[in-house]
């Protein structure tokens, strides 16, 4: 059956490993070397079936209406521009997270096992000294109805790093589990992050608030509960660049510094240092995860009721196009099973939304390949049901192209969550997701099917569309891509400034062959003869498309520069904010984030932010090391894979673990939690 074919992806051997999700229903999946799972097998899914599709976007939340917004609306002040700005104590909170689930009784920090509860209720315990502002996002200020003249508060850094109460606010930890590196990690839960609260803006739009190193929860085991300033400013900076360059994602309002130090372990060799305190604001329509259900599922039949609850409050606030379905509208669709199996998905709103959670995730998913943006750590506790980009530890962008690329020092044995990987892990985390709703008896097999079909379709369609426009042509060409990204990959061409460049490339097919890689010549650096004639071959093919698209040059240009970025958030431009910021001088953190807020356009006097990498970027200490550097130039099973085949996918194909690359069930959390812990 696919959705136990789909749950093969695992860096486990051969031997068999069931978990049982309830008492009465046991789902068990034999977990089979990563490599079992290949892109052959999503291609396999990529059939033609019907998409159930909505006017939703996933680019916002879904408005809903409640009575306390008419009250806050009484409140609010339209600016000249028509543009609602409140203060913080104006803002219209509406807690119905903790209104309409179970929570945690006990209401203490101590580390624990927190049954049958969707939160716990949990105050910030952050210490602070002399807090200050370093960054802000104006367009999440935006979003939230807030007047950009709270930031000049005195007390906002004292606000937004836990260590005074928002007005109206209500806080808590979330409560989940999730599959790390194909493990069943039992509960992990918000063990650094705390929600300050939901609000509903204007618009009718609702937004959680949550502090991440705002202190201890229940779920924070032998930890802090504290951020560092670095990975604060990585996470701040990369939700708003992600955002900007049109990806769904959680965003980030204000990172504040605390005045304290905290001590970390950076290289986990036994030599921990002193660094700065932070806090993140982060933002977010829900931060419910994969993991959010999964937990609920895992301890049996008392808490899938949870399972449902939990299902029916996601769909009722952040899905309610799929509670209000038209039950007279024939959605009917055929699976493409051998027994030509039909779903309907009026007759089910949990199968709807499996398939609409599918969806979201792989056009995520497609987005992220199109920028080459590398995750790092993709958990089922990291994967969120609304389809955004959420939690961003050891995320990287590829600079030089390299299917194998993994920004996650964890994660370099096996390389999992490497870039080539990410289309893969995102099937075996939905169908993790499906197995949790078939558990709690919400969905049935063929629903479940149909789902992982609809990700398989809506990933190569959306995929398909990116490289498409990223060529600048009007229909996909898969031989023309594949020899692309297999030239890209040979000479580890630069993968964003390439895209960028092909953009002058101009179609006229009388050009000397001499001057056919001027215009790439920034970005194919140090190639041989041999090298050189499989480029221009490569070139004179793409102009003979070019021509008959009979696009403009000029037209096509506008149109593949929106799309092919000129800045990304490059790991050496992060350091070189965080180093300048260590030393109390944050503005580098706040040009850059300028300069990532427009990432497609040419931004004049800029242009040293689209650099590559310098030698320094290596350099012990950045999160891509000069050791990684080194072990990812090396062939990989994944890239002599790429250079093989001519599908366009070919360079998702995932990597085989070497020899001895084994993680059980039964290992610890502190060993299966990839997350940094600065």
């Amino acid at each position: 059956m696919l959705s136990h074919l789909c749950a093969s992806l695992s860096q486990t051997s051969s031997s068999s490993i069931s978990i049982s999700f309830t008492s009465s229903t046991a789902f068990r999946h034999r977990l089979r070397p990563l490599f079992f799972y290949s892109p052959s097998k999503v291609l396999k899914l990529h059939k033609k079936v019907p998409a159930f599709s909505t006017n939703a976007s996933m680019e916002s939340p879904v408005g809903l209406s409640v009575d306390s917004v008419a009250d806050g609306l009484k409140k609010q002040s339209l600016s000249e521009d028509k543009r609602v700005k409140l203060n913080l104590e104006d803002l219209n909170w509406d807690h119905s997270f903790v209104r309409e689930l179970p929570g945690d009784p006990r209401t203490d920090i101590m580390p624990r096992e927190v049954l049958h509860a969707c939160y716990s209720k949990v105050s910030p315990s952050v210490q602070v000294e002399n807090p200050q502002l370093v960054a802000w996002s104006e367009s999440v200020a935006e979003i939230l109805d807030l007047d950009p003249k709270e930031f000049e508060r005195p007390d906002f850094p004292l606000l937004f790093s836990g260590a005074s109460p928002l007005v109206g606010g209500l806080s808590y930890a979330q409560c989940y589990g999730g599959h790390q590196f194909g493990m069943w990690a039992g509960q992990l839960g918000d063990g650094r992050a705390i929600t300050l609260g939901e609000l509903v803006n204007s618009k009718n739009e609702r937004w959680e608030l949550q502090l991440k190193g705002a202190g201890k929860t229940p779920y924070s085991r032998f930890a802090d509960g504290l951020a560092v300033l670095r990975s604060s400013i990585r996470e701040f900076l990369c939700s708003e660049a992600i955002h900007s360059l049109g990806i769904p994602t959680t965003r980030a309002l204000s990172l504040v510094t605390t005045g304290k130090y905290v001590t970390r372990d950076m290289f986990y060799d036994g030599n921990p240092k002193d660094e700065p305190g932070a806090a993140v604001c982060r933002v977010s329509p829900s931060f419910l995860r994969f993991g959010s259900f999964q937990l609920h599922a895992s301890r049996g039949k008392e808490d899938l009721k949870i399972v449902q609850a939990l299902a029916d409050y996601t769909i009722r606030h952040h899905f309610p196009h799929i509670e209000n379905m038209n039950k007279s509208d024939s959605l009917s669709f055929s699976t493409g099973q051998e027994n030509d199996s039909v779903v309907d998905l009026t007759s089910n709103k949990y199968a709807a939304w499996a398939v609409e959670v599918a969806e979201r995730t792989a056009s995520m998913i497609a987005k992220w390949q199109g920028v080459g943006f590398t995750h790092g750590v993709m958990n089922t506790d990291n994967m969120s049901v609304l389809g955004l980009t959420i939690d961003y530890g050891p995320f990287g962008f590829l600079d030089a192209f390299d299917p194998s690329f993994t920004p996650n020092t964890t994660d370099l044995p096996g390389r999992r969550y490497c870039f080539a990987n990410q289309p893969d892990v995102g099937l075996w985390n939905i169908a993790q997701f499906a197995s949790t709703l078939s558990s709690a008896h919400l969905i049935n097999e063929k629903e479940s099917d149909y789902a992982l079909e609809r990700y398989g379709t809506k990933f190569m369609d959306d995929y398909q569309s990116v490289m498409t426009k990223k060529l600048g042509l009007p229909k996909y060409n898969k031989q023309l891509i594949s020899k692309l990204l297999n030239n890209m990959a040979v000479d580890k061409v630069d993968y964003t400034n390439f895209f960028r460049l092909l953009s002058n490339i101009k179609a006229d097919s009388s050009t000397p062959e001499e001057e056919l890689l001027i215009p790439l010549k920034a970005a194919l650096l140090d190639i041989g003869k041999e090298r050189k004639e499989a480029w221009i071959s490569w070139v004179k093919i793409y102009i003979e498309e070019l021509l008959a698209s009979g696009v403009g040059d000029e037209e096509r240009k506008a149109l593949m520069n929106s799309v092919n970025p000129k800045y990304i958030l490059r790991n050496y431009l992060c350091q070189s904010a965080i180093d300048m910021a260590e030393q109390g001088d944050f503005d580098e953190v706040r040009r850059l984030l300028k300069v990532i807020e427009r990432p497609y356009d040419e931004q004049p006097g800029m242009e040293k932010y689209a650099r590559l990498p310098p030698a320094w970027a290596y350099r012990p200490g950045n999160s891509f090391t000069l050791e990684q550097k080194r072990s990812q130039s090396q062939t990989s099973p994944s890239v002599d894979r790429f250079l093989r085949e001519t599908s366009p996918v070919a360079a998702f194909s995932p990597v085989k673990p070497p020899v001895g690359d084994r993680r059980t069930p039964t290992a610890t959390l502190e060993t299966v939690d990839p997350t940094p812990r600065e």
